[in-house]
Protein backbone atom coordinates (compact mmCIF):
# COMPACT_ATOMS: atom_id res chain seq x y z
CA UNK A 1 0.00 0.00 0.00
CA UNK A 2 2.89 2.07 0.50
CA UNK A 3 3.96 1.62 -3.00
CA UNK A 4 0.60 2.36 -4.19
CA UNK A 5 0.05 5.52 -2.28
CA UNK A 6 3.19 6.28 -3.44
CA UNK A 7 2.97 5.75 -7.09
CA UNK A 8 -0.85 8.16 -6.60
CA UNK A 9 1.04 10.82 -4.63
CA UNK A 10 3.39 11.09 -7.51
CA UNK A 11 0.53 11.42 -9.58
CA UNK A 12 -0.81 14.47 -7.89
CA UNK A 13 2.48 16.19 -7.71
CA UNK A 14 3.01 16.05 -11.21
CA UNK A 15 -0.58 17.37 -11.63
CA UNK A 16 -0.83 20.03 -9.31
CA UNK A 17 2.88 20.90 -10.80
CA UNK A 18 1.30 21.36 -13.89
CA UNK A 19 -0.29 24.82 -13.35
CA UNK A 20 3.27 26.22 -12.86
CA UNK A 21 4.33 24.29 -15.67
CA UNK A 22 2.10 25.86 -18.00
CA UNK A 23 3.00 29.28 -17.28
CA UNK A 24 6.39 28.36 -17.76
CA UNK A 25 5.32 27.48 -21.27
CA UNK A 26 3.38 30.14 -22.43
CA UNK A 27 6.28 32.39 -22.16
CA UNK A 28 7.68 30.73 -25.03
CA UNK A 29 4.60 29.55 -27.19
CA UNK A 30 2.01 30.96 -28.38
CA UNK A 31 -1.62 29.55 -26.81
CA UNK A 32 -3.11 27.68 -29.33
CA UNK A 33 0.61 26.06 -31.17
CA UNK A 34 1.19 25.16 -27.66
CA UNK A 35 -1.99 23.72 -27.03
CA UNK A 36 -1.59 21.79 -30.50
CA UNK A 37 2.42 21.16 -29.86
CA UNK A 38 1.48 19.33 -26.86
CA UNK A 39 -1.55 17.62 -28.14
CA UNK A 40 0.65 16.39 -31.02
CA UNK A 41 3.22 14.35 -28.41
CA UNK A 42 0.39 12.62 -26.38
CA UNK A 43 -0.65 11.50 -29.11
CA UNK A 44 2.06 10.20 -30.52
CA UNK A 45 2.80 8.16 -27.12
CA UNK A 46 -0.48 6.94 -27.21
CA UNK A 47 0.03 5.39 -30.17
CA UNK A 48 3.04 4.17 -29.77
CA UNK A 49 2.02 2.40 -26.42
CA UNK A 50 -1.16 0.74 -28.17
CA UNK A 51 0.51 -0.43 -30.79
CA UNK A 52 3.25 -2.17 -28.60
CA UNK A 53 0.05 -3.51 -27.02
CA UNK A 54 -2.16 -3.86 -29.34
CA UNK A 55 -4.67 -2.12 -27.91
CA UNK A 56 -6.19 -0.26 -30.83
CA UNK A 57 -9.74 -0.79 -31.06
CA UNK A 58 -12.70 0.37 -33.51
CA UNK A 59 -15.57 2.70 -32.26
CA UNK A 60 -19.18 1.96 -32.97
CA UNK A 61 -21.20 4.50 -34.93
CA UNK A 62 -23.26 5.51 -32.07
CA UNK A 63 -20.20 6.74 -30.15
CA UNK A 64 -18.78 9.31 -32.94
CA UNK A 65 -20.82 11.95 -31.62
CA UNK A 66 -20.04 11.62 -28.11
CA UNK A 67 -16.06 11.15 -28.52
CA UNK A 68 -16.45 14.05 -30.94
CA UNK A 69 -18.06 16.43 -28.30
CA UNK A 70 -15.25 15.01 -26.47
CA UNK A 71 -12.50 15.20 -28.40
CA UNK A 72 -13.45 18.92 -29.24
CA UNK A 73 -14.61 20.37 -25.54
CA UNK A 74 -13.27 17.93 -23.06
CA UNK A 75 -9.61 17.69 -25.00
CA UNK A 76 -9.06 20.82 -27.54
CA UNK A 77 -11.04 23.73 -25.81
CA UNK A 78 -10.07 22.56 -22.74
CA UNK A 79 -6.61 22.56 -23.47
CA UNK A 80 -6.74 25.76 -25.21
CA UNK A 81 -8.55 27.61 -22.27
CA UNK A 82 -6.14 26.44 -19.97
CA UNK A 83 -3.57 28.01 -21.67
CA UNK A 84 -5.08 31.24 -22.46
CA UNK A 85 -5.54 31.65 -18.93
CA UNK A 86 -2.48 31.43 -17.79
CA UNK A 87 -0.78 33.80 -20.43
CA UNK A 88 -2.32 36.49 -17.60
CA UNK A 89 -3.76 34.02 -14.40
CA UNK A 90 -1.83 33.14 -11.50
CA UNK A 91 -1.02 28.98 -10.98
CA UNK A 92 -1.99 29.17 -7.83
CA UNK A 93 -5.31 31.04 -8.49
CA UNK A 94 -6.19 28.72 -11.00
CA UNK A 95 -5.32 25.69 -9.71
CA UNK A 96 -7.85 26.59 -6.57
CA UNK A 97 -10.75 27.23 -9.04
CA UNK A 98 -10.29 24.32 -11.56
CA UNK A 99 -10.39 22.46 -7.50
CA UNK A 100 -13.93 23.00 -7.65
CA UNK A 101 -14.61 21.13 -10.72
CA UNK A 102 -15.91 17.87 -8.81
CA UNK A 103 -18.52 20.28 -7.72
CA UNK A 104 -19.72 21.47 -11.00
CA UNK A 105 -19.47 17.80 -12.27
CA UNK A 106 -21.70 17.14 -9.25
CA UNK A 107 -24.60 19.24 -10.66
CA UNK A 108 -24.14 18.05 -14.29
CA UNK A 109 -24.57 15.12 -13.50
CA UNK A 110 -27.96 15.74 -11.54
CA UNK A 111 -29.21 16.92 -15.02
CA UNK A 112 -27.47 14.74 -17.92
CA UNK A 113 -27.13 11.51 -15.39
CA UNK A 114 -29.94 11.50 -13.41
CA UNK A 115 -28.08 11.66 -9.90
CA UNK A 116 -29.03 13.26 -6.54
CA UNK A 117 -28.28 16.86 -5.52
CA UNK A 118 -27.54 16.43 -1.31
CA UNK A 119 -27.39 18.99 1.12
CA UNK A 120 -24.10 18.22 1.78
CA UNK A 121 -23.31 19.47 -1.84
CA UNK A 122 -25.19 22.63 -2.04
CA UNK A 123 -23.12 23.54 1.71
CA UNK A 124 -19.80 22.18 0.32
CA UNK A 125 -20.67 24.46 -2.98
CA UNK A 126 -21.23 27.82 -0.99
CA UNK A 127 -18.13 26.90 1.20
CA UNK A 128 -16.07 26.73 -1.93
CA UNK A 129 -17.23 29.45 -3.45
CA UNK A 130 -16.37 31.81 -0.45
CA UNK A 131 -12.55 30.80 -0.78
CA UNK A 132 -12.60 31.28 -4.68
CA UNK A 133 -14.04 34.74 -3.82
CA UNK A 134 -11.95 35.16 -1.11
CA UNK A 135 -8.53 34.21 -3.01
CA UNK A 136 -9.29 36.10 -6.02
CA UNK A 137 -9.90 39.33 -4.55
CA UNK A 138 -7.46 38.89 -2.00
CA UNK A 139 -8.84 38.76 0.59
CA UNK A 140 -10.26 42.80 0.14
CA UNK A 141 -13.41 43.46 -1.01
CA UNK A 142 -13.06 47.24 -1.27
CA UNK A 143 -11.72 46.59 -4.74
CA UNK A 144 -12.73 43.75 -6.67
CA UNK A 145 -10.55 42.96 -9.87
CA UNK A 146 -10.63 39.76 -11.75
CA UNK A 147 -7.60 39.08 -13.88
CA UNK A 148 -9.37 38.34 -17.32
CA UNK A 149 -7.28 35.30 -17.98
CA UNK A 150 -8.94 33.82 -14.43
CA UNK A 151 -12.53 33.41 -16.56
CA UNK A 152 -10.68 31.73 -19.18
CA UNK A 153 -9.49 29.71 -16.40
CA UNK A 154 -12.92 28.91 -15.19
CA UNK A 155 -13.84 27.70 -18.83
CA UNK A 156 -11.57 25.28 -18.29
CA UNK A 157 -13.19 24.48 -15.46
CA UNK A 158 -16.33 24.07 -17.25
CA UNK A 159 -15.01 21.95 -19.95
CA UNK A 160 -13.38 19.87 -17.34
CA UNK A 161 -16.33 19.31 -15.88
CA UNK A 162 -18.37 17.88 -19.21
CA UNK A 163 -15.14 16.17 -20.27
CA UNK A 164 -16.24 14.12 -17.05
CA UNK A 165 -20.06 13.26 -17.70
CA UNK A 166 -18.50 12.50 -21.30
CA UNK A 167 -16.40 10.01 -20.04
CA UNK A 168 -18.70 8.49 -17.51
CA UNK A 169 -21.24 7.74 -20.24
CA UNK A 170 -18.40 6.63 -22.97
CA UNK A 171 -17.01 4.30 -20.06
CA UNK A 172 -20.01 2.50 -20.45
CA UNK A 173 -19.27 1.06 -23.79
CA UNK A 174 -16.01 1.55 -24.42
CA UNK A 175 -12.20 1.20 -22.63
CA UNK A 176 -10.76 4.13 -21.26
CA UNK A 177 -7.52 3.74 -23.04
CA UNK A 178 -9.25 3.69 -26.36
CA UNK A 179 -11.81 6.81 -25.32
CA UNK A 180 -8.13 8.66 -24.48
CA UNK A 181 -6.97 7.56 -27.39
CA UNK A 182 -9.30 9.06 -29.79
CA UNK A 183 -10.77 12.00 -27.99
CA UNK A 184 -7.00 13.39 -27.95
CA UNK A 185 -6.65 12.83 -31.60
CA UNK A 186 -9.57 14.66 -32.50
CA UNK A 187 -8.80 17.02 -30.27
CA UNK A 188 -5.52 17.42 -31.82
CA UNK A 189 -6.68 17.62 -35.53
CA UNK A 190 -9.06 20.21 -34.81
CA UNK A 191 -6.32 22.50 -32.95
CA UNK A 192 -4.08 22.64 -36.20
CA UNK A 193 -6.30 25.15 -38.30
CA UNK A 194 -7.04 27.14 -35.19
CA UNK A 195 -3.21 28.21 -34.76
CA UNK A 196 -3.47 30.39 -37.86
CA UNK A 197 -6.73 31.72 -36.49
CA UNK A 198 -6.12 32.71 -33.07
CA UNK A 199 -2.62 33.01 -32.66
CA UNK A 200 -2.08 36.58 -33.08
CA UNK A 201 1.04 36.95 -32.84
CA UNK A 202 2.31 33.75 -33.48
CA UNK A 203 5.10 32.44 -31.24
CA UNK A 204 7.06 30.06 -31.60
CA UNK A 205 10.91 28.82 -29.33
CA UNK A 206 13.84 27.66 -31.47
CA UNK A 207 15.61 26.73 -28.57
CA UNK A 208 15.87 23.27 -27.78
CA UNK A 209 15.37 22.95 -24.10
CA UNK A 210 11.90 24.81 -24.14
CA UNK A 211 10.72 21.91 -26.88
CA UNK A 212 12.15 19.49 -24.59
CA UNK A 213 10.56 21.01 -21.82
CA UNK A 214 7.29 20.77 -24.16
CA UNK A 215 7.30 17.66 -25.10
CA UNK A 216 8.67 16.11 -21.78
CA UNK A 217 5.77 17.36 -19.53
CA UNK A 218 3.08 16.41 -22.52
CA UNK A 219 4.31 13.04 -22.36
CA UNK A 220 4.38 12.91 -18.30
CA UNK A 221 1.43 14.70 -17.69
CA UNK A 222 -0.71 13.25 -19.93
CA UNK A 223 0.56 9.93 -20.43
CA UNK A 224 2.45 8.55 -17.87
CA UNK A 225 1.17 10.09 -15.21
CA UNK A 226 -2.63 9.00 -16.44
CA UNK A 227 -1.66 5.27 -16.75
CA UNK A 228 0.38 5.55 -13.31
CA UNK A 229 -3.31 6.73 -11.60
CA UNK A 230 -5.20 4.71 -13.61
CA UNK A 231 -3.48 1.25 -12.88
CA UNK A 232 -3.49 1.66 -8.87
CA UNK A 233 -6.67 3.42 -8.34
CA UNK A 234 -8.53 0.71 -7.82
CA UNK A 235 -6.69 -0.36 -4.96
CA UNK A 236 -7.70 2.16 -2.68
CA UNK A 237 -10.75 3.03 -4.23
CA UNK A 238 -12.92 6.84 -5.07
CA UNK A 239 -12.87 8.64 -1.76
CA UNK A 240 -9.31 7.96 -0.87
CA UNK A 241 -7.97 8.77 -4.03
CA UNK A 242 -10.02 12.07 -4.53
CA UNK A 243 -8.39 13.14 -0.93
CA UNK A 244 -5.24 12.48 -2.60
CA UNK A 245 -6.23 14.61 -5.70
CA UNK A 246 -7.38 17.74 -4.03
CA UNK A 247 -3.64 18.52 -2.89
CA UNK A 248 -3.00 19.72 -6.37
CA UNK A 249 -3.47 23.57 -5.25
CA UNK A 250 -1.33 22.99 -2.65
CA UNK A 251 1.54 21.86 -5.33
CA UNK A 252 0.90 24.41 -7.30
CA UNK A 253 1.43 26.34 -4.32
CA UNK A 254 4.85 24.80 -3.58
CA UNK A 255 5.70 24.52 -7.10
CA UNK A 256 5.23 28.08 -7.94
CA UNK A 257 7.34 29.00 -4.80
CA UNK A 258 10.12 26.76 -6.11
CA UNK A 259 9.96 27.65 -9.73
CA UNK A 260 8.87 30.70 -9.99
CA UNK A 261 9.48 32.55 -6.75
CA UNK A 262 6.40 33.30 -6.13
CA UNK A 263 5.44 33.17 -2.43
CA UNK A 264 2.89 32.02 -0.60
CA UNK A 265 0.35 34.42 1.04
CA UNK A 266 -2.07 33.77 3.68
CA UNK A 267 -5.45 34.58 1.76
CA UNK A 268 -4.06 31.51 -0.36
CA UNK A 269 -3.69 29.56 2.25
CA UNK A 270 -6.81 30.86 3.71
CA UNK A 271 -8.77 30.04 0.45
CA UNK A 272 -7.11 27.01 -0.05
CA UNK A 273 -8.81 25.70 3.21
CA UNK A 274 -12.37 26.68 2.04
CA UNK A 275 -11.85 25.58 -1.23
CA UNK A 276 -10.43 22.00 -0.83
CA UNK A 277 -13.09 21.72 2.75
CA UNK A 278 -15.90 22.60 0.35
CA UNK A 279 -15.29 20.12 -2.18
CA UNK A 280 -14.69 17.16 0.20
CA UNK A 281 -17.88 17.95 1.49
CA UNK A 282 -19.47 17.94 -1.57
CA UNK A 283 -18.31 14.70 -3.06
CA UNK A 284 -17.90 12.78 0.14
CA UNK A 285 -19.39 9.60 -0.17
CA UNK A 286 -19.68 6.31 2.55
CA UNK A 287 -19.27 4.23 -1.12
CA UNK A 288 -17.86 5.16 -4.25
CA UNK A 289 -17.30 3.65 -7.22
CA UNK A 290 -13.21 3.63 -8.71
CA UNK A 291 -12.72 6.77 -9.70
CA UNK A 292 -10.68 7.28 -13.56
CA UNK A 293 -8.76 9.78 -15.09
CA UNK A 294 -9.86 8.60 -17.90
CA UNK A 295 -9.02 11.13 -21.04
CA UNK A 296 -5.55 12.27 -20.14
CA UNK A 297 -6.39 15.29 -20.69
CA UNK A 298 -5.78 17.09 -17.05
CA UNK A 299 -5.15 20.54 -18.44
Amino acid sequence: MVRIYGWLTFCVVVWGSNFVFGKILVQDFSSTLLTSARLFFIVLFLIGLSLYKKHLKRINKKEILPILTLGIIGVFVNQWSFFVGLQTADPTTAALILATTPILTGFLAAIFLDEKITIRMLVGSVVAIIGIFFVVTKGSFAEIKIDKGLLWIVLTMITFAIMIILTRYLSQRMEPFTITLYSNTIGFAVSVPFIFLLDNPLRISTDIPDWTFLIGTAIVVHGIATLVWNSNIRHVGASKASILSNLEPFVAMIMGLILLYKPITGVEIAGSVFIVGGVLLSTYQKKSSTMIKTTGSKF
